[in-house]
């Protein structure tokens, strides 16, 4: 399924959660593509790649909370918006546990607030909502498929099983183009979450410290590059302008390869030719011990495939933050 080349060119785009890992990525895509970026930033993140790489002062950046629909409808029918990534949310897991019901405000709220908007803004934006993997809770049978039921248990969990249900309840009940991406782990340059595998082991790593692993090391995830994850919310909203039976359809994204945390922190050690050896702490609570994806829909359906190996997308990954950790020069 293909859009004509110029599909973004000028085209307004409203992004949320644009100082987030995948938000900054998906603005850089659409920015190499000529798009008019809106992009909705709650807290000025100074080491965000969205700051970096100077990407803020090529948007229109609009200031204000995620949890007022008034708000979101001025933004939406003032800047004419054509096309919504809904990115914005809190991703972390242990912040969950701890804080559910700020979780819930931004997750859930937040996702019908934009809703809400869209419908009654007067341009019929197409919306593409990110769920995640952990909307599916805990599954009998691997990998998950877009037919198994969203079941969440733990807070952030169920506050990923509400935003996709609201998700789509928007596109059957009002008819309008939603899609929801279910996407796995994702990992890239720009994530300064340090709690996450992947930053928290190449920080250590280059700090000379042992990194550390709040797991047992068994658990097997799917571990997504973000470079990937912005091209395929991009070619999503292609596909959805191209074909209208997308709207109001769930889409896996995954690279489909299963790795192990102790295996990922192993790999990353080699990569960087490192001797050290983990540090497995076995302190992770309320996580699903076995969790990946089948992305055959998106492939059949959208004709979409990852660009990235995971050898060369960590290798990308440890090249960010070799830059980004190197001490100041005096």
């Amino acid at each position: 399924m293909t859009t004509p080349p110029a599909f973004w060119r000028h085209r307004r785009v409203f992004v949320t959660g644009c100082t987030g890992l995948v938000g900054a990525w998906t603005v850089r895509a659409l920015l190499d593509r000529g798009a008019h970026v809106i992009g909705l930033i709650r807290d000025q993140v100074a080491g965000s790649e969205l700051v970096r790489a100077g990407l803020d002062r090529r948007i229109d950046v609009v200031r204000g909370d995620l949890g007022s629909a008034e708000f979101l409808e001025r933004v939406l029918a003032e800047y004419e918006v054509q096309t919504v990534f809904h990115l914005a949310a809190q991703t972390i897991v242990g912040i969950a546990n701890r804080s559910p019901l700020s979780t819930f405000e931004a997750n859930i709220k937040g996702t019908w607030c934009l809703l809400e908007a869209a419908r009654r803004c007067g341009f019929n934006p197409q919306v593409v909502v990110a769920s995640s993997d952990k909307a599916y809770g805990d599954q009998p049978v691997l990998p998950y498929t877009e037919d198994a039921p969203l079941q969440g248990r733990h807070p952030y969990d169920a506050s990923k099983s509400c935003t996709d249900i609201l998700a789509l309840t928007y596109a059957h009940s009002y008819k309008m183009p939603v899609c929801v991406t279910r996407c796995g782990n994702f990992y890239g340059g720009g994530d300064l979450n340090w709690n996450r595998i992947v930053p928290g082991t190449i920080r250590s790593i280059l700090a000379g410290e042992r990194p550390v692993l709040r797991s047992d090391g068994t658990n097997v995830r799917d571990y997504f590059y973000v470079k990937d994850g912005a091209a395929a919310y991009l070619h999503l909203a292609e596909c959805m302008a191209a074909n209208p039976a997308v709207n109001g359809e769930a889409f896996n994204f995954s690279t489909e390869i299963r790795v192990p945390a102790i295996d990922l922190v192993r790999q990353l050690l080699a990569l960087m030719g490192s001797s050290l050896t983990p540090d497995v702490q076995n302190t992770a609570g309320n996580e699903i011990k076995h969790q990946y994806l089948s992305a055959e829909k998106a492939k059949r359906v959208l004709g979409w495939a990852p660009r990235y190996t995971l050898d060369a997308a960590l290798g990308e990954t440890i090249d960010w933050y070799r830059a980004f950790l190197a001490p100041s020069s005096p």
